[in-house]
């Protein structure tokens, strides 16, 4: 993928939450849930407050029963994890069988028209945050997510299908203009490299990292801690800081990766 440096229009967030001509009502709603019909508001306070940290078997159905009327669109047998905060719910679609664990954020909030969108059985575990925070996020159906993980979107994030993401990987993300010594980096803008595309069947290892403006091709497998900055072939076995093709599977070698145990192991 050509990568290509685009300026990313962003108000900073202490403007959002404290905007010169709104009330605090009206620059709550444009935060939180960017419609200010005050139907949305009342759906999104009440389950919320009600349903949002309730433990047991009856948060668990609650959730069920009332968040799907938050969002844009909601498929069959969703779950809900409790603690899970929503921004712009209503540019977020939800697939048929998705499961969000607890403590999740799931924020739409710089999306644009497209969203959020994950396809059908997407599993987003524990603690995990996924962000349009500048642009799209589209993610394909069977992927999983594990916990502590960051996707956030700059420039769009498409993750593929039957995708494995093991704990405390980051995906996605800007990057700081820092051209001027006279002014703070944090004031001087943000710009992206590109969206990030990651295809179906890759599996990144714990850790890993992959930076805007790159594509991970079909069937790769990233090692644990890995930094991804530059595009990767289908395939590819790919491993260090920077992230370096070790092999291509399928040319030879034992045609196994190995992880550690358990379910998303680094490699």
């Amino acid at each position: 993928m050509q990568q290509q440096k685009k300026i990313i229009p962003k108000i900073p967030l202490t403007e959002q939450l404290n905007p010169a001509e709104s009330s605090l009502l009206k620059s709550y709603q444009a935060k939180v849930l960017g419609d200010d019909r005050l139907l949305a508001l009342v759906q999104y306070e009440l389950a919320t407050f009600f349903c949002g940290n309730l433990a047991g078997g009856l948060g668990y159905v609650l959730r069920k029963r009332f968040y799907r009327h938050l969002f844009k669109r909601v498929g069959g047998e969703v779950i809900f994890g409790k603690g899970i905060v929503l921004r712009h719910p209503g540019k977020i679609t939800l697939g048929e069988q998705v499961a969000i664990d607890d403590y999740g954020l799931l924020d739409a909030s710089g999306a644009g028209e497209a969203g959020i969108t994950l396809g059908d059985k997407v599993i987003v575990s524990r603690n995990c945050v996924v962000q349009g925070k500048t642009g799209p996020v589209v993610i394909g159906n069977k992927t999983d997510i594990g916990c502590n993980t960051i996707i956030s979107s700059g420039g769009g994030i498409a993750i593929g299908s039957h995708v494995l993401i093991a704990g405390n990987c980051y995906i996605g993300g800007g990057r700081y203009i820092t051209d001027r010594l006279d002014l703070p980096m944090m004031e001087q803008g943000v710009y992206s490299q590109g969206p990030v595309v990651i295809e179906d069947d890759v599996w990144l290892g714990a850790g890993a990292i992959v930076l805007d403006g790159v594509r991970i091709g079909k069937g790769s497998i990233i090692g644990a801690g890995a930094v991804v900055i530059k595009d990767l072939p289908d395939y590819a076995v790919a491993v260090g800081v920077p992230a370096k093709v070790i092999r291509i599977r399928g040319d030879g070698g034992d045609g196994e990766d190995k992880g550690d145990g358990g379910d998303k192991g680094d490699i």
